[in-house]
């Protein structure tokens, strides 16, 4: 961010909260990947129209926005046309260029400020950040440059090598077991600014996703467990079946915490590690609705997007509540590429007909035209009366979809 611009969207300290922008009124998103569509449904269910600024033509949220933008998120031109078209504008990803949502910010209700976004997009300040809070998170340190490689403790090995900008499902990562390795590693990801962080014996996973408004309140959606693989969110369940009470309610009042610090306005997640002593430390945030939060769709009353509407338009904040215990499951790339080595590099499409005959279950597929390895096409959730039953027919779709067991 240009440290000229002043951030104008949360209001100053005491300062009343704008009023309520009411359905009818157009809200607009920055990022038309399939956040920002979920985004514009919710949006569209309470009444309100919808733009989109994305430079893809077959943008996810772009297909179904009332009005799609189709250009660069630093580009005047569309800012300008974005500014005249919606009344308050949100992001659906943390890359957005903290500088685009300032410029917008000096004339339309925009959430979260570009001064949160930054912080998010840049690990350095959101470790400090977290410290500030008092919210422990990993041991670490902030590489700028080569001359700080020789001052790293080497209390910090083994640990993992992050750049500090830019990185996410497990992108931008480089594994270092000793010092000896660390030059190497740094220069394999470009020698730009890193944060070294000590690898830690992580016991559980988990992600707390809160929604604050401008006025000060806050709420959260049940605290989530999540399974990663390679770097990207694979299994959510949700209640959290290995996390306790007492370190549920901690995950969740350390999130409310960073964003009230924060002074957010709007979704943020927050990831935390619980590790094997018990203790809880914070790992990332996001300042967007969050793939483990997508299970609230189908398992709350109110969703992580109806709650981005809501602390975007200044609409009041209820707490969600889960009606039905859930698992979801992430749809990659992958499962679209034929298995059998005599077939390498056709498509098909997975078996739906038999995964949707099972009992509780909810398939969102995104409209993405092309199914690459890696890619987020849509996800799976099933809810059940019970978490047990929830858990038995996900993973029985597991084994029909070849995801793999957890």
């Amino acid at each position: 961010m240009n440290p000229a611009v002043q951030p104008a969207a949360s209001p100053a300290a005491g300062a009343p909260a704008p009023a309520p922008l009411l359905p009818g009124a157009t809200l607009g998103v920055l990022g038309g990947g399939q956040l920002g569509r979920m985004f514009v449904h919710a949006a569209q269910r309470l009444g309100y129209r919808t733009v989109v600024l994305d430079p893809d033509a077959d943008s996810p949220a772009g297909l179904v926005a009332h009005c799609h933008l189709r250009a660069a998120y630093l580009d005047a031109a569309a800012l300008g046309e974005l500014a005249h078209c919606a009344d308050a504008v949100t992001t659906e990803f943390e890359n957005v260029p903290a500088d685009a949502l300032a410029a917008l910010a000096a004339s339309r209700r925009v959430a979260p400020a570009a001064d949160a976004v930054a912080v998010c997009q840049d690990r350095a300040r959101e470790k400090a950040h977290f410290a500030r809070s008092g919210i422990a998170c990993a041991p670490h340190a902030v590489i700028a440059d080569e001359t700080a490689l020789e001052r790293v403790d080497a209390s910090l090995f083994p640990g993992i090598l992050k750049t500090a900008r830019f990185g996410y499902d497990g992108k931008g990562q480089v594994g270092v077991s000793e010092r000896g390795g660390l030059r190497d590693a740094w220069h394999a990801l470009g020698g730009a600014p890193c944060v070294l962080e000590r690898r830690l014996p992580i016991a559980v996973e988990a992600s707390v996703i809160v929604a604050r408004g401008a006025d000060g309140a806050c709420v959260a959606l049940p605290v989530q467990q999540n399974l990663h693989r390679g770097g990207i969110l694979a299994v959510t369940r949700v209640p959290a079946p290995d996390l306790d009470d007492e370190t549920a309610d901690a995950a969740a009042r350390a999130a409310r915490r960073i964003a009230a610090t924060l002074r957010y306005v709007g979704v943020l997640c927050v990831e935390f590690f619980v590790l094997e002593d018990g203790s809880l430390v914070a790992t990332e945030m996001a300042p967007r609705p969050h793939n483990s939060g997508h299970y609230s769709v189908d398992a709350c009353d109110v969703s992580q997007f109806e709650l981005q509407v809501r602390a975007l338009a200044g609409l009041p904040l209820v707490m969600p509540r889960l009606h039905s215990p859930a698992v979801m499951l992430n749809l990659l790339g992958d499962l679209w590429h034929d298995r059998d080595p005599r077939r390498a590099g056709s498509l098909r499409d997975p078996d739906w007909v038999r995964v949707l005959a099972l009992p509780g279950a909810h398939l969102h597929l995104y409209g993405k035209s092309q199914a690459r390895p890696g890619r987020k096409m849509g996800h799976l959730t099933f809810t059940a009366d019970t978490a047990g039953e929830a858990e038995s027919q996900a993973r029985a779709a597991a084994e029909l979809l070849g995801i793999g067991a957890w």
